[in-house]
């Protein structure tokens, strides 16, 4: 999709600071616009919607670090111009209004933030994660270690394929009485109230004989808690103004997702069939906020997540089922989760526009949902 050359803006800088920015350039500042305009344009063709720090990290790569000066402005003409689809706008809408792509090009967050957006790329450029079994072991191993979040998981078995188990130094000393090795390596992940913390793999201790409780980490006694269906609904609806209704719909349809179209509080609305147990009930709850918190059914009115709707629907079913296979999992609920993915992988290689970095994000998102209960947004 060709879009014209675009001419510096006429319009006289808002301070002295800006009008010495453009005299240092006088001449690089439209063929610069055009050439950011050129890569997010290719980023968009290529059904990728990344996060407005992964963007920011993506014209720097391929442009320069100059380039970030003309971003917010590419932006911005692309969502006036004629030519650009309506998911386009709807997702750079999302950046700018969501505050996300100023807040990148200024660095806020810089440490967590760079971590974060940097895992899609990874994944992108790493040949072992373009596989559809690698993909289906990375989500497992996200959704069977519970005693950190799923984006934490996916972070370490990016940095340490082989890691069966990992924790921090004092915990290896303190619960499972043993030393980290002369030469220990490290690996990163995200701390609450920090950027990082660093974690360690069984490998690299040594000390007392393995507990039953690092030979079973991924197995979950325990039976279905009426609570956390209820927990979920509520959360949804007075955080999230998500409404879900209970009703009988047809044999071969479990539930689904749609806009409120209503001009009432809600902005979206599930729909679960009223016939399942609660336990399915739950999973298929889970697959459809799923799809609204990974963007699917695009952006709110608020902007409360991201628009993503320029996805193909292969990518689309394997986000949505792989994020409720780890929360469902995660519970100790065993479902149809692997097999209903599993369809979609045997199709082919991974499409790009899968997103682990989202996956990841919206998993750990719906467990909080369980765990306790949210006031309504501000």
């Amino acid at each position: 999709m060709a879009f014209p050359a675009l001419t510096a803006a006429s319009d006289e800088p808002e301070n002295m600071a800006d009008a010495h920015q453009y005299a240092l350039f006088p001449n690089e500042e439209a063929p610069r616009l055009q050439k950011v305009v050129d890569v997010v344009v290719g980023v968009l063709c290529s059904h990728q919607q990344p996060s407005a720090w992964d963007l920011v990290n993506t014209i720097e790569r391929e442009l320069g670090w100059k380039a970030r000066w003309s971003l917010k402005a590419a932006v911005s003409e692309l969502k006036s111009a004629s030519t650009s689809k309506k998911a386009w706008r709807a997702y750079l809408e999302s950046l700018t209004e969501s505050g996300d792509l100023d807040a990148a090009l200024r660095g806020a967050d810089a440490p967590k933030k760079e971590i974060a957006s940097s895992i899609d790329s990874l994944l992108r450029h790493s040949k072992v994660y373009q596989y559809s079994e690698q993909f289906r072991e990375m989500v497992s191993f996200m959704a069977r270690f519970r005693d950190y979040a799923p984006y934490n998981n996916m972070l370490v078995r990016m940095q340490n394929p082989t890691c069966s188990f990992y924790a921090t130094e004092r915990d290896w000393c303190d619960r499972f009485g043993r030393n980290l090795k002369e030469d220990a390596r490290p690996m990163l992940i995200l701390a609450p109230m920090h950027p990082v913390m660093l974690v360690y793999a069984l490998d690299e201790t040594e000390g007392k004989d393995l507990p039953k409780e690092l030979e079973n980490f991924a197995s979950y006694q325990g039976e279905w808690k009426p609570d956390w269906l209820e927990r979920t609904v509520q959360n949804a609806a007075v955080r999230d103004r998500i409404r879900v209704d209970f009703k009988i719909l047809s044999s071969t349809n479990a539930g689904f997702a749609t806009l409120a179209h209503s001009t009432g509080e809600w902005k979206m609305r599930i729909a679960i069939h009223s016939q399942l147990d609660e336990p399915s009930q739950y999973g298929t709850l889970c697959h459809e906020l799923a799809h609204i918190y990974l963007g699917h059914l695009g952006s709110d009115r608020d902007h409360w997540w991201q628009s993503r709707t320029d996805l193909d629907s292969r990518a689309v079913e394997i986000e949505a089922e792989s994020t409720a296979f780890i929360v469902t999992t995660r519970l100790g609920l065993a479902g149809s989760s692997a097999a209903y993915v599993s369809r979609y992988l045997n199709a082919g290689p991974l499409p790009s526009s899968v997103s682990l970095d989202q996956v990841a994000k919206v998993a750990t998102r719906i467990q909080q949902m369980v765990d306790r209960t949210f006031r309504p947004r501000e």
